[in-house]
């Protein structure tokens, strides 16, 4: 597995954390505890910490776009993992380094999280709503 992948699965192991708790404790705790318990060696860590830094400080705008994109699925009735790969994947089509990530990698990343850790037709909900994200993106 690549670096970069296992910090992507580190961040949303941290953010599904987070968001489970009702975003009640301290994310970056929750960042170092995971980080220490399943990838201490991690060599992408600030890769990992910009994803959760970047998708936390820019919440309710990705909520929105989420929203808007997927209008018969309010966010919080999409599952805490889906919600969570589409934050990241939103982040870092719309607020990350386009050049070190461009957005057909972040979207392909995003459906690999959902088949792996998501249910069965995950990868296709989050291949559908970044792809509208990024039709979209591609109007402005």
């Amino acid at each position: 597995m690549g670096a970069r992948r296992l910090a992507r699965i580190i961040a949303l192991q941290t953010l599904y954390e987070w968001d489970f708790k009702d975003k009640k404790e301290n994310v970056e705790e929750i960042f170092e505890r995971n980080l220490l318990e399943f990838a201490p060696n991690l060599k992408e860590k600030e890769f990992s910490r910009e994803l959760i830094k970047g998708t936390v400080e820019n919440l309710s705008k990705i909520d929105e776009i989420i929203s808007k994109a997927a209008p018969q699925w309010p966010i919080e009735q999409i599952a805490n993992v889906d919600r969570n790969i589409l934050r990241i994947g939103v982040y870092e089509l719309l607020f990350g380094d386009q050049k070190a990530v461009p957005p057909k990698v972040a979207i392909n990343e995003a459906i690999e999280l959902g088949k792996a850790f998501g249910g069965e037709n995950s990868g296709r909900f989050i291949n559908g709503v970044l792809g509208a994200i990024f039709r979209e993106m591609q109007n402005l």
